[in-house]
């Protein structure tokens, strides 16, 4: 019997996220999930008149590949799969996962040459089609958060189906002042980072990309960046763990990067020339989320959190930087993980996690969450 959370879920994704219309094409990529949610999906788009097509994709499968991966391999298979994706106007992803580390024993150069052939069919699919991706919640992911799996279930659906109306006028006003800025400073335990914004613009996302969501993204020119960065959020990347990375940029460069795992984390950022320069700033607020669990799609939307993401830029609100790696780094700056401040044109717009003006105030969580 399928959960009715699931029809409720597949609504928010084909209808509010990709506003799906009649006789659009959607493909549906599911990693690891329930077929009786995929069937939620396949219904939800035929309800709104759109051609559902559906691709099933299993971790350890993926692995497999992965291990044996080969050039021309994986350049006959992007060719195949942006030959599909040039089909489509939208796309929805659904990803679980038993195990997140499943890939970490495949070899750092296979992961990075599949990377580059897919590269592609990435940009595709994130510039040219509706898209949203959301994660699947298994025992695993309820693991990472800490909670039993009834209780992470519970919370799942909470957030991923949150009315995501409400960040209008904050998210609004948000984006408008990231536009108008040039001048950024990051404060925090370890952390006093300067760069400018004037002149990329800002992109507010409220459930049309990512679920969950709640953030307003916009990218450091590119070679503006100074200072130093301490993420106080543990991450996975590839399959592998990582807590503590501190950077250290000059003229937008990390020219130093270390962590629990430094020899990895530096075999990363040299995956290619761009690896070691930012493609996304941005400002996290969603109120449900709280605490990081080393799933990205949660981690870089909690409240009170920014991200400073090593890689590739989006076509909008981007710095044109170019490369295979997009990795989105969390600190959090609410008092219990050390507080910070988040400075623009040298003015206090939020402290200790909360926004300090008027007009951004409707962003903190006791105004979100209010009783209507």
């Amino acid at each position: 019997m399928s959960d009715p959370r699931y029809a409720r879920l597949a609504e928010v994704l084909t209808g509010f996220s990709c506003d799906l219309k009649k006789g659009e094409r959607v493909l549906i990529d599911a990693f690891d999930v329930p077929d009786l949610f995929v069937i939620a999906l396949v219904r939800a788009a035929r309800y709104r008149g759109a051609l559902p097509y559906v691709n099933i994709q299993k971790a350890r499968i993926t692995r497999e590949l992965l291990k044996g991966a080969s050039k021309e391999q994986y350049e006959l298979t992007s060719g195949i799969e942006l030959a599909r994706m040039q089909k489509m106007q939208a796309y929805i992803a659904a990803r679980g996962s038993e195990n997140i580390f499943e890939t970490s024993d495949v070899p750092s150069e296979r992961v990075q040459l599949v990377a580059k052939a897919m590269k592609p069919v990435l940009d595709y699919r994130v510039n040219k089609t509706k898209w949203v991706v959301i994660r699947w919640p298994s025992s695993a992911m309820a693991q990472q958060a800490g909670m039993s799996t009834e209780a992470f279930e519970d919370f799942y659906f909470k957030v991923c189906t949150f009315d995501y109306r409400r960040y209008g006028p904050g998210m609004a006003a948000l984006e408008d002042l990231m536009n108008k800025t040039d001048r950024v400073h990051l404060k925090g335990p370890g952390t006093d980072l300067t760069f400018s914004i004037k002149g990329i613009g800002a992109e507010a996302c409220g459930g049309l990309r990512n679920i969950p969501d709640g953030e307003v993204f916009s990218c450091p020119v590119k070679d503006s960046v100074e200072g130093v960065i301490q993420y106080n959020a543990p991450t996975v990347y590839l399959g592998t763990a990582f807590d503590n990375i501190r950077l250290v940029f000059k003229k937008g460069k990390i020219v130093e990067a270390t962590a629990n795992n430094t020899k990895r984390l530096n075999e990363i950022l040299d995956t290619d020339a761009g690896a070691r320069y930012i493609g996304e700033f941005a400002i996290g607020f969603n109120p449900h989320i709280t605490e990081p669990m080393r799933d990205i799609l949660f981690d870089e939307k909690i409240a009170g959190s920014f991200h400073f993401t090593p890689g590739k830029a989006y076509e909008r609100a981007g710095n044109g930087n170019e490369s295979a790696v997009h990795w989105d780094m969390v600190s959090i700056q609410r008092p219990e993980y050390g507080g910070g401040e988040i400075w623009f044109d040298g003015k206090l717009i939020r402290k200790d996690g909360l926004f300090t003006t008027p007009a951004l105030k409707k962003l903190n969580p006791d105004q979100l969450l209010k009783v209507k």
